[in-house]
């Protein structure tokens, strides 16, 4: 078990309440999805945009009630590196830890890029590094901080968003005809489209890796997710109806800065830089929370020694896994003064399906007395995280194909080591 015993000197703090956690779940999937994954959905879709919406909402919302049902259960930091080691077997635990690791660091590089390329284009990657050290630094003083930074981010974006909608509904450029779905809209477009956007909604995990610091996780867990993801789906759709009306599905598909082109088309241009500073505080909020999430998965595998002990340790003052956390920040700060954002997207997209694939098949397993969901949203999630996984970009599919597998044969070689002893 991830979870070590009450009182002794690595247990977390339970100090979050519902409202954290839904803070901490919405400045997860509120974040640099809904700025920037429109533009490339659009060009996938084109007019099915809103179906790949819909789907990947539907696939979302299956992910969300199997994530909740199991966090009850089992309220551990870990998400589903837990849950698919207690329900299917140590390997599907290892192999779901592995990929939410890698694929997050890459979305963590993602959100830092994306920071510097709305604060300051011509020296994005140095920003870049900077928003992460700085962050790091916050959420090594404790979770608390955290939550609280986060709940001002999330407030200051939505604020920003409801802004673009209402200028954009109320301006003369809507055309209702955008939202007709045209012969451009092929199935496999809507498919893809779904993935990429499925990137936006995979936050409501975050609120599952932070299981062993939420105060009566069995109520507030369940009541967090859906609530979180419940609030960021109404947000996207009118997000994306209201671009949608104003720049249509190839004026949307072209654009560099989706919502910044819609207040320009809108007449509201002293908007856009206001949307610009929303954009760098929405990206700045997932990367507080993804940095959260992934030095809580490295705690529970380092933990069951699938990654140095040392990593388990929790800072006796402030109670969070603080070696885990500087190791995730200065993995992310190398991997964003080196990388490129949009290869990142794709590959964190396909480790996350994956993740979220085995979290299905894990609450498959749950009895009704454990709080079973309703048969068919496992079977759904799961058909759906491997459909969505395998309709991206090819080069994404083989890359993270080609990670899953090598993590599977580090697995295999350790096993084996272990036997030869």
């Amino acid at each position: 078990m991830s979870k070590p015993a009450a009182g002794v000197p690595d247990e977390l703090r339970r100090r979050l309440g519902v409202p954290d956690a839904v803070t901490i779940g919405l400045g997860a999937m509120i974040g640099a999805g809904i700025f920037a994954a429109l533009a490339p959905a659009a060009r996938a879709a084109g007019s099915g945009l809103l179906l790949g919406l819909a789907l990947a909402a539907v696939v979302a919302y299956c992910n969300a009630t199997s994530s909740a049902r199991l966090a009850a259960q089992y309220p551990a930091s870990g998400g589903t590196y837990v849950y698919g080691r207690e329900r299917l077997g140590e390997f599907w635990g290892y192999l779901a830890g592995w990929a939410f690791v890698v694929g997050k660091t890459a979305s963590c590089a993602a959100m830092a890029l994306t920071v510097g390329s709305y604060v300051w284009p011509g020296q994005a990657h140095a920003v870049a590094v900077a928003a992460v050290l700085v962050l790091t630094a916050v959420n090594y003083a404790g979770v608390q901080k955290s939550a609280l930074l986060t709940r001002v981010i999330v407030a200051v974006v939505l604020a920003v968003l409801v802004a673009v909608v209402v200028a954009s509904l109320t301006s003369g450029a809507v055309d209702t005809a955008h939202l007709d779905i045209g012969a451009d809209a092929t199935a496999g477009g809507v498919l893809q489209a779904a993935g990429l956007l499925f990137f936006a909604f995979a936050g409501y995990a975050r609120v599952a890796t932070l299981g062993e610091e939420v105060r009566d996780p069995a109520r507030t867990i369940p009541r967090a997710i859906p609530i979180a993801l419940g609030i960021t789906l109404v947000v996207y759709t009118l997000v994306a109806v209201s671009v949608l009306l104003v720049l249509g599905p190839d004026g949307l598909a072209a654009a560099g800065a989706p919502l910044t082109e819609a207040a320009h088309t809108a007449g509201a241009d002293r908007l856009a830089p206001v949307v610009r500073v929303g954009a760098a505080l929405a990206a700045l909020g997932a990367l507080l929370a993804l940095i959260l999430g992934v030095s809580r998965t490295v705690l529970a595998m380092a933990r069951d020694h699938h990654l140095p002990h040392a990593l388990a340790a929790v800072h006796p003052k402030y109670k969070v896994p603080h070696r885990a956390e500087l190791l995730v920040g200065a993995v992310v700060a190398v991997a964003a003064a080196t990388t490129d954002v949009r290869g990142a997207i794709g590959f964190s997209s396909f480790g996350v399906l994956a993740y979220y694939a085995i979290a299905n098949a894990s609450a498959w397993t749950l009895t009704p007395a454990e709080g079973r969901p309703n048969r068919a949203v496992p079977v759904v999630g799961l058909t759906g995280c491997l459909v969505l996984a395998f309709a991206l970009p090819l080069s994404s599919v083989i890359t993270g194909a080609a990670v899953l597998l090598v993590g599977a044969a580090v697995f295999g070689a350790r096993r084996r080591a272990a036997r030869a002893t």
